[in-house]
């Protein structure tokens, strides 16, 4: 490897999305890097429920992202309204053709594939008690240091992860 290439993808992968949503998380995230967010995908909330994806900006704003590649998908998976807990905005992703009427209204919506993605409803803002955004500004760091970090030196890595 040259500095500056990579050829190590750092999506989790523990085959829980199918090609679908991993292709619309790809468009999600070079949306939101294109408005300035960092994103973690599979981040693990406090609660114990994993966010698709969960985006930081710049000054701190922090975005949960639920990426729905089908109708069943959305109507099985309702532990949605819990992440609204841990960020400011929370967004719906889906593939182009989606059904969107049946998303709720009071979430952002982002319609995206594997190149990019388009910010097609904006979430309304419920701002995060500063308690609460420390904990999870630390959490988004910490995951992402680790996954990083597990890329140059495997075992050590692991072993923070397992001391958590």
């Amino acid at each position: 490897m040259t500095a500056g290439t990579c050829s190590t993808r750092i999506i989790p992968v523990d085959g829980r999305h199918s090609e679908p949503a991993a292709e619309i998380g790809r468009g999600v995230c070079r949306l939101l890097a294109q408005h300035g967010f960092a994103c973690v995908y599979e981040l693990s909330l406090a609660s114990g429920r994993r966010a698709d994806i969960a985006a930081i900006s710049a000054n701190g704003d922090i975005w949960i992202v639920e990426i729905k590649s089908s109708i069943e998908d959305f109507r099985v998976d309702q532990k949605w309204p819990e992440y609204r807990e841990f960020c400011d905005r929370l967004l719906f992703a889906v593939g182009p053709g989606f059904p969107v009427d049946i998303l709720p209204p009071d979430t952002g919506l982002i319609v995206a594939d594997r190149f990019g993605g388009e910010l097609v409803r904006p979430a309304p803002e419920h701002r995060l008690a500063g308690a609460r955004r420390k904990a999870v500004t630390l959490r988004l760091a910490r995951v992402a240091a680790l996954r990083l970090g597990g890329i140059y030196e495997p075992d050590a890595a692991l072993e923070l992860r397992v001391r958590e």
